[in-house]
């Protein structure tokens, strides 16, 4: 539906009588010309003021463990979000939301948050399973809001700073079993030949053959030269150059952390991600403080709220929240411009497909003070991230993505090509 205000209405909103003993005649007939002219050039996708938002439901992937939501309008406009980890069981819950929506106009993301947020003050809305099903619902308000204004989300959130965005290539070297230094070098120089310029490990293994107990998480002197000598070999195999990246995902307690934060000094990480549970942050502190090893957390924090001591105590020196994870698009935004305050990198976990990369790349680009983003190598080979999105384009060159200047986030589900992929048990986008 195509919607254009006539140039009789546009001019009688330029408040003719004001402006000219402001600007003069010439100017005036100037600057209206040139207001019309802009108006006229601008394509609307539809008449905003009458937009409403008709539906709100929604599909999952990867057995359930990825929910995908969709936001229909009484326009025809469709917007997508994408939620992860904490949205298993969370149908209904989408359903319970969407129905408190029903005829509210999509173009206040903002606002309807806030709503759903503080109406669940009860319910479990400071984190978990509410705020990820809620962060989906919020970017697909955002992606309507930019379909419907004819612009692109960076655009929605402020403008960008930059045009691609940065990615680190996590190797996912986790699926094999035991790897040797060897497989960890030989997977970090498959990535750098691909045009990454940054590699993430993990080193946390709970099949390590030396550990003496599977519920004893600190690590014995074998454990240590394991993890030791397996990042050594990919500093050895990248050169200086490359950036190195390691997880140990929040499994260890604080005396591993500290020794492994210093084991790795000598081979120049560019961060190492959560060593320790998210839950204590004296504790991360006092590593962060005994080390030259940039200390990376924040996937399983939630909100902005989540992000205030750690970030004014100096926790950790970079954040990593997970974008479909901790509140949306905008909340996404805050938590970058509350980092900024710190002079601390915002550096986005990801592991949702390819429409939680874009649309966590607006973000990205509309913040100063973005660092990189997580990039999955295996979204680059198996068939399931291709199918269950609509995009012509590379999503990754040479280990960066290139921030989409389409309306809204600029990718779309494919409904056919996620039907394969969906749980039989739940029900598809009713």
């Amino acid at each position: 539906m195509s919607y254009k205000q006539n140039r009789r209405s546009f001019i009688g909103k330029l408040s003719l009588a004001g402006a000219a003993s402001l600007l003069g005649a010439p100017a005036l007939a100037s600057a209206g010309t040139g207001l019309i002219g802009a108006k006229e050039r601008t394509t609307h996708a539809s008449a905003p003021a009458d937009l409403k938002i008709t539906d709100v439901t929604c599909g999952f992937i990867k057995g359930g463990h990825d929910l995908i939501v969709k936001v229909s309008t009484n326009q025809g406009i469709v917007g997508w979000g994408q939620g992860v980890d904490a949205v298993d069981g969370t149908y209904y819950m989408v359903k319970q939301m969407g129905n408190r929506l029903k005829g509210q106009n999509p173009l206040n993301p903002n606002r309807i948050q806030e709503d759903l947020r503080k109406g669940a003050f009860f319910g479990g809305a400071q984190s978990g399973v509410y705020v990820a099903v809620m962060g989906a619902i919020e970017t697909a308000l955002w992606d309507v809001t930019g379909k419907a204004l004819g612009v692109p989300v960076y655009q929605l959130l402020g403008g960008k700073f930059r045009d691609k965005v940065r990615v680190y290539c996590d190797t996912a070297l986790y699926t094999a079993r035991n790897p040797t230094p060897d497989d960890y070098a030989k997977s970090a120089k498959g990535a750098v030949d691909k045009g990454y310029t940054a590699v993430k490990f993990d080193i946390d293994e709970g099949n390590d053959p030396n550990k003496y107990d599977r519920y004893n998480w600190t690590a014995n002197p074998a454990e240590l030269d394991r993890m030791y000598n397996s990042i050594a070999a990919v500093r050895k195999a990248v050169g200086p150059k490359i950036d190195i990246c390691v997880d140990m995902h929040g499994r260890y307690d604080a005396t591993t952390g500290h020794r492994v934060a210093k084991l790795m000094e000598p081979l120049n990480l560019m961060f190492l991600e959560e060593p320790i549970p998210a839950d204590n942050m004296d504790v991360y502190k006092e590593i962060t403080k005994s080390t030259s090893t940039p200390i990376c957390a924040g996937e399983n924090m939630y909100l902005a709220y989540g992000f205030t001591r750690v970030l004014a105590d100096g926790g950790v020196d970079i954040i990593m929240p997970d974008l479909q994870k901790t509140g949306g698009l905008g909340e996404g935004q805050r938590i970058a411009n509350l980092a900024n305050l710190y002079y601390v990198p915002f550096s986005p976990h990801m592991v949702a497909s390819f429409i939680g990369a874009m649309a966590t790349a607006h973000v990205c680009a509309s913040v100063p003070n973005f660092h990189i983003l997580e990039w999955q190598t295996y979204m680059d080979t198996e068939q399931i991230y291709k199918d269950v999105v609509k995009y012509d384009k590379p999503f990754v060159e040479k280990g960066f993505i290139t921030v989409s200047d389409k309306p809204g986030i600029g990718v779309d589900i494919n409904e056919e090509g996620m039907k394969k992929y969906h749980p039989k048990d739940i029900p598809f986008f009713v």
